[in-house]
């Protein structure tokens, strides 16, 4: 593959994945506070578009991970060399998070909240604390997954300062977004989803967003060196 097709697949697969995830997280239900358990496992029991919701967020990251292992090779042999390959090693485990948190998340937790819901008031208590250990699992691969996520950028942003082949917004939106997601995943360890926590992500999420959008633009537009 010439270094123009892999800068072209980058792309689509940038802002794709982009697009994808953003679609995917405004079809999430975002009514009920997420750390109140009773109320988000009411709202998330009647939303009907749940794993559809669940299964985009994957593949959008999944796209944005493509994107990023081909952005390595783009680095590849220049002076951000070593940081590059740190960056692709971090982006994959990143997806191997995601597709864990998904499977909890978006599989998982809907089968319990769905048989909370339907059950007798008899087992109602039973299914309730049943379903609330899934969501304390799905909190610990979230936060990790977002401890993660954010570190990557990062490393992706001082790789892409470094190089001179690539503009310095490029690698500073990353470093804009990425500590912040990081910091988000700790909090998010120790309190969970709480209105802290998700005052942090939500906004640096949207930046890493921004950046897969605009690398993915440059990259279309860049011609093979």
């Amino acid at each position: 593959m010439n270094d123009q097709s892999s800068n072209r697949i980058a792309a689509v697969a940038a802002i794709g994945g982009a697009l994808l995830l953003f679609v995917g997280t405004y079809l999430h239900p975002m009514g009920a506070d997420p750390n109140v358990p009773l109320a988000a496992f009411t709202e998330y029991a009647a939303d009907h578009h749940w794993v559809a919701s669940h299964l985009m967020q994957l593949f959008g990251v999944a796209l944005m991970v493509m994107a990023m292992v081909l952005l390595s090779r783009c680095l590849a042999g220049g002076p951000a060399d070593t940081a590059a390959i740190c960056g692709m090693a971090a982006a994959v485990a990143s997806l191997a998070l995601a597709g864990a948190l998904q499977a909890v998340d978006g599989v998982a937790l809907k089968s319990m909240v769905d048989a909370w819901a339907a059950a007798p008031e008899s087992e109602k208590v039973a299914l309730f604390h049943a379903a609330l250990a899934v969501r304390q699992i799905e909190i610990g691969l979230a936060s990790i997954a977002s401890l993660l996520l954010g570190l990557t950028a990062t490393i992706y942003g001082v790789a892409l300062l470094i190089d001179p082949r690539f503009p310095k917004w490029s690698g500073a939106l990353a470093l804009v977004g990425g500590p912040p997601t990081a910091v988000a995943g700790v909090v998010m360890a120790y309190t969970g989803f709480s209105e802290l926590a998700m005052d942090i992500n939500m906004p640096s999420s949207v930046l890493l967003l921004l950046w897969m959008i605009a690398l993915g633009v440059h990259l279309w537009k860049r011609r093979a060196l």
